[in-house]
């Protein structure tokens, strides 16, 4: 498994320069600055201005109050912070909602991995209840179709193509370039800069007692699913049915840990303290002292990278009376 994503890794030019190899633990490297794009949604400054407008888009929700930013807000590092995000009718969803940045990199969305690609990912929260509860695919382009989007499809996808998965591959197109490298970790691993003496400790710890099987490379995941027994929410089981899946979930990425509290799937670990405390014992059977914690938050917090910038578009609106908001 390890020497398979350290090929991939390395085919994609994602681990750590041979200079700067010899100071990090095996398969640590600096984020990629781009993200490869499926063969038929290319990222095309044309999909991604359009995808943003409907990243910010409120009347891709039932009542107009939601969008995707919404629960995974770019003004405070793709996340609410929020242990449960505030959905439809002022619903509380049952899971924590993960960042949208760098999310492009992963290999599975969601905590239960049932999207593979952002394209998936970016159909469920228009259409679920509980977030921004369209009642059908239909709905959600009649809606966008009323505020004026068909010329922008049609300049971006060509003729009559405002559809439910082009309005998801815009999203996804947008979401692709929500990346966040240059972190003083990124620095140091290029050889560029230095961080903290207790940072260098902390990259050392989680190397020396495994919290690397699960949280590798320049990514900080395996994406892959792994066992967390703690809480109640039964993970990957919720899809397959399986009793082998009770508890399992999508490795987290470590890319901006520092910024998007609260922590874990059920958002029960309001600090990093608290989470990297609960990860060790219940994970790998260690009880960690206080300087051990406060070494690997420091390295943790040397993964917080650059966020992208962001002008908010003007969106689309018919001239003269309201979108048909519902109840």
């Amino acid at each position: 498994m390890k020497s398979t994503i350290t090929a991939a890794l390395l085919s994609l030019g994602m681990l750590a320069t041979p200079a700067a190899a010899g100071n990090l633990p095996e398969g640590m490297g600096p984020l990629p600055t781009s993200v490869p794009a499926p063969a038929d949604n290319p990222t095309t400054p044309e999909r991604v201005e359009l995808g943003k407008k409907l990243y910010f888009e409120p009347a891709l929700s039932k009542s107009g109050h939601f969008s995707c930013n919404s629960c995974h807000n770019l003004a405070t590092w793709g996340v609410d912070n929020q242990r449960f995000s505030i959905g439809h009718k002022w619903q509380r969803g049952g899971r924590n909602a993960p960042t949208v940045l760098n999310a492009a990199f992963w290999s599975k969305q969601f905590w239960d991995g049932r999207a593979p690609l952002l394209e998936d990912q970016a159909k469920g929260p228009p259409l679920n209840p509980v977030e921004m509860a369209m009642d059908s695919e239909a709905d959600a382009v009649s809606r966008l179709t009323e505020a004026g989007y068909t010329p922008l499809f049609d300049k971006v996808f060509g003729k009559n193509s405002l559809n439910y998965d082009n309005i998801a591959k815009a999203i996804a197109a947008f979401e692709r370039t929500l990346i966040t490298p240059n972190a003083p970790f990124d620095r140091f691993a290029r050889g560029e800069g230095d961080i903290p003496a207790a940072a260098k400790r902390g990259m050392k710890k989680v190397a020396e007692i495994g919290c690397t099987s699960c949280h590798a490379g320049p990514l900080f995941t395996s994406n892959e699913f792994v066992r967390f027994d703690y809480g109640s929410d039964h993970g990957l089981k919720s899809v397959t049915g399986r009793k082998e899946d009770d508890h399992v979930f999508r490795v987290q990425s470590w890319r901006n840990v520092a910024m998007t509290a609260p922590y874990f799937h059920d958002g029960s670990a309001a600090t990093l303290q608290e989470a990297v405390a609960t990860m060790a014992r219940v994970q790998l059977g260690i009880r960690l002292g206080k300087r051990d914690i406060d070494d690997i938050v420091a390295f943790l917090e040397t993964l917080t990278g650059e966020m992208p910038g962001i002008t908010l578009p003007v969106l689309p609106r018919p001239s003269g009376h309201a979108l048909p908001w519902k109840e």
